[in-house]
C-alpha cells in the first residue's frame, strides 16, 4: 500500500535554533523524507539561523551529514539530497542586536503564493526577543506562522507570560504549539479506531470500561540534560504529553475534524479532571528517583551521579505515577492510570483500555475462566492495536477457554516506512491545519491542574522513592494500582 503524498504550497521555512540537537536529529531528516516523497520541491526555501558563524557551505554540510547519519541507507538517493541541500539557506545572527536580521530580509521572500514559517527550536527564554524582532523588522504578516517548542513554560504563570510574549507578534491561529506525540501515527489511528468505527464508540464509556492506563516508558536515563533536573516527569511528560493522549481517549466526539472543533472537545476533558491537592496528592501520586544498580545487577549512574555537584541531592523525579478521576457522565466511577519514568525496564509508551467482565459466564464446566477483554494501543516501538478477546481452545474434549488477541501491526499491514512526527506536523504548520496543535486554552487547563500537585510536593519536601534502573518504577506505584485490584500492563512482546 503507498500513502497518497499532497503537494503543499511553496514556502519560506525559518529556524532559530539550526545548528542545534532537534534540528540536526529531527527537522532535517523530516524535511528530507517529505522532499523526497515529492511533498514540496525547489519553489521552497530553508532558512537556518544560529549563532555560529558558519556559511550557506558549512550548513549545508551539516543537513549532508544529518542525511547520512539519521536517514536508513536504502532511502539516501544522491541527486534528491543534492537537490534537498540547495535548499538552504544560513544567517549568523544575534537576536539581542540587529546582527544577521537586515539579511534574513533578504531571504526571505514577498510573494503572495509563499508561506512564510518560523520555527523556534530554541529555549522559551528567547521566544520573546525573536518574536519582537520579527514584528520590529516588518517580517510578520497575515499568513506567517509561529512553531514553539515545549516547555511552555514551568507554572501556570510562566506560561501566560510566555504565549503573552509571542501573541505581542502573532494571532492564536498562527501559533503552532508542537507536541510530536500528537503527529504519531498511532495516536492520530485512536481517532480513527474510535470516531470511524460503529464497534467501538457505543462501548467506550464506564458501562463497558472498567479502567484505563497510559504508560510512557524510556530505558535511557536524563543524562547530562540541564534543564531537566529544573523540570522533572510531570512537567516534561505529563502536562503535555500524557494529558493529550488522556484528552484523545476520553473526549465526546467532535461535530467535524477542524481543528477547533476537536481542541474544544480535548478542553473539556481538561475541564473535567477531578483535582488533586492537599491529602490527595500523597494518595493519588507516585513519585521516584533512579537508583545506579539495574535489575539485571548491571551497575549505571544513578540519577544523583549523573548531576552537576551543585545540583547533589535534588528531588526531582524522574518517575511518576497518578490515579485520575474525571467528573463527567461518560467516565464516572471509571480511574485513569498514568505512569511515565526513565531508566525502566523496556522503551514503551501505550494506552490500555481494560473493558469489564462479562456479567454473567454460561460456561460453569469450561476449564478456564472468561478473562475481560482488553485494546492496547501501542505507540512505540512496534505501533499497532490488539484486541484480547476469549475463544474456545480447538479440538476435542470439551470446552476450554482461551484469551487470544487480534493483531494489528502497522508495519505488517503497510508494509512500508511509516513516517515520523514531525515530517506529519512541520508540513501541516505549512497547510495552516492546527488539529495536532495545542492551544492556549488547552495548555493553560492542563497546567491549572499540574500546579496543587507541583505546590504540594514542594510543600512536603519528601524525597522521591528510589528505583532500581532497569525496573518498572517504586513499590508505590504497584500499590496505586493494585490497592483497587487491578495491575499494570508489562506484556513483554507485541
Amino acid at each position: 500500500m503507498t500513502s497518497r503524498i499532497i503537494p503543499v504550497k511553496p514556502f519560506d521555512y525559518v529556524v532559530f535554533g539550526a545548528t542545534g540537537d532537534l534540528t540536526y536529529k529531527k527537522l532535517i531528516p523530516a524535511l528530507y523524507h517529505r522532499f523526497a516523497d515529492g511533498q514540496f520541491d525547489e519553489q521552497s526555501k530553508i532558512i537556518g539561523i544560529a549563532r555560529s558563524n558558519w556559511n550557506d557551505e558549512q550548513f549545508r554540510s551539516f543537513v549532508r551529514k544529518s542525511i547520512n547519519e539519521f536517514i536508513d541507507k536504502s532511502l539516501i538517493d544522491k541527486d534528491i539530497v543534492n537537490r534537498f541541500i540547495s535548499l538552504f539557506f544560513y544567517i549568523a545572527n544575534d537576536i539581542n542586536s540587529d546582527k544577521g536580521w537586515a539579511e534574513l530580509g533578504e531571504q526571505l521572500r514577498d510573494e503572495e503564493n509563499i508561506i512564510r514559517a518560523f520555527y523556534l527550536a530554541v529555549p522559551p527564554s528567547i521566544f520573546a526577543p525573536i518574536c519582537d524582532n520579527i514584528a520590529k523588522w516588518n517580517y510578520w504578516h497575515s499568513d506567517a506562522r509561529v512553531v514553539v517548542e515545549k516547555p511552555l513554560g514551568h507554572d501556570l504563570q510562566s506560561s501566560k507570560e510566555i504565549n503573552d510574549a509571542i501573541e505581542r507578534t502573532f494571532c492564536e491561529d498562527q501559533i503552532y504549539r508542537i507536541d510530536h506525540y500528537l503527529g504519531k501515527e498511532t495516536v492520530q489511528n485512536l481517532l480513527a479506531l474510535r470516531f470511524a468505527n460503529i464497534l467501538f464508540e457505543p462501548i467506550w464509556n464506564s458501562a463497558h470500561i472498567d479502567h484505563v492506563q497510559i504508560s510512557v516508558c524510556e530505558t535511557i536515563g536524563a543524562g547530562t540534560r540541564g534543564y531537566y533536573d529544573g523540570t522533572g516527569a510531570l512537567r516534561d511528560m505529563v502536562q503535555n504529553h500524557i494529558l493529550q493522549l488522556l484528552c484523545l481517549v476520553a473526549m465526546e466526539p467532535p461535530a467535524s475534524d477542524r481543528a477547533n472543533s476537536l481542541r474544544d472537545e480535548k478542553l473539556k476533558v481538561l475541564h473535567s479532571l477531578a483535582p488533586i491537592s492537599g491529602e490527595n496528592v500523597e494518595k493519588l501520586t507516585v513519585r521516584g528517583q533512579y537508583g545506579g544498580v539495574s535489575a539485571e545487577g548491571v551497575s549505571v549512574k544513578s540519577y544523583q551521579e549523573e548531576l552537576e555537584k551543585s545540583k547533589k541531592g535534588s528531588h526531582t523525579e524522574t518517575f511518576v505515577a497518578l490515579k485520575l478521576a474525571l467528573k463527567n457522565w461518560r467516565w464516572s466511577g471509571v480511574p485513569f492510570y498514568l505512569r511515565t519514568g526513565k531508566r525502566m525496564a523496556k522503551r514503551m509508551s501505550e494506552i490500555v483500555i481494560q473493558f469489564r467482565e462479562i456479567p454473567h459466564s454460561i460456561f460453569s464446566h469450561a476449564k478456564g475462566a472468561p478473562i475481560p477483554n482488553m485494546l492496547v494501543i501501542r505507540l512505540q516501538p512496534d505501533e499497532g492495536v490488539k484486541l484480547f478477546m476469549m475463544i474456545k481452545d480447538p479440538g476435542p474434549g470439551g470446552m476450554r477457554l482461551k484469551q487470544v488477541h487480534l493483531n494489528l501491526s502497522f508495519a505488517d499491514a503497510f508494509n512500508e516506512r511509516t513516517p515520523n512526527a514531525y515530517e506529519r506536523l512541520l508540513l501541516d504548520v505549512i497547510r495552516g491545519n492546527q488539529t495536532l496543535f495545542m492551544r492556549r486554552d488547552e495548555l493553560e487547563a492542563a497546567w491549572t491542574w499540574i500546579d496543587p500537585i507541583m505546590e504540594e510536593w514542594q510543600q512536603t519536601d519528601r524525597p522521591p522513592q528510589k528505583y532500581n534502573a532497569g525496573t518498572w518504577g517504586p513499590t508505590n506505584s504497584i500499590a496505586l494500582i493494585e490497592r483497587d485490584g487491578r495491575t499494570w500492563h508489562e506484556e513483554s512482546d507485541f
